[in-house]
């Protein structure tokens, strides 16, 4: 039997996280602060924020127990809220399944610095897209 977290996949490996928890309904990713990740004012980028609270939230509402089969999901709606600035050399995002049905999922995410600092929130709604049997071998 393979792990449950998959193979980085090539956007995964352009921004450097690394999914460090998946369970049931939670997920918790990894970003070291890279100089590249940063905005005009050399602190990080917003559009990182987005795209790691959107990854945790997406990876809670899409296990399946199964390590060799994906649930597909689709961001239909997301909202971040930006709190205050990354220190220190990692940020940390959780995303939570917050409820749903067949067809839809809800979640809600958190983006820790390394001193525990909040710095974004974010919540999101998912549509369900299928199930594909897994190839990476990670």
């Amino acid at each position: 039997m393979t792990s449950l977290i998959e193979a980085p996949y090539p956007f995964q490996e352009t921004l450097g996280f690394t999914v460090t928890d998946w369970s049931d309904g939670a997920c918790t990713l990894t970003q070291p602060l890279h100089d590249h990740l940063g905005n005009r004012y050399h602190i990080l980028h917003g559009g990182v924020h987005a795209t790691l609270l959107d990854t945790a939230m997406g990876f809670a509402v899409a296990y399946t127990g199964d390590p060799d089969l994906r649930q597909l999901v689709m961001t239909l709606s997301l909202n971040v809220n930006y709190l205050g600035v990354a220190t220190g050399d990692a940020v940390t995002a959780t995303g939570r399944k917050t409820g749903g049905g067949r067809k839809t999922a809800f979640a809600s995410g958190e983006l820790h610095d390394s001193t525990g600092a909040l710095i974004a929130t974010a919540t999101a709604v998912f549509r369900y897209r299928g199930t594909e049997q897994r190839t990476d071998t990670k």
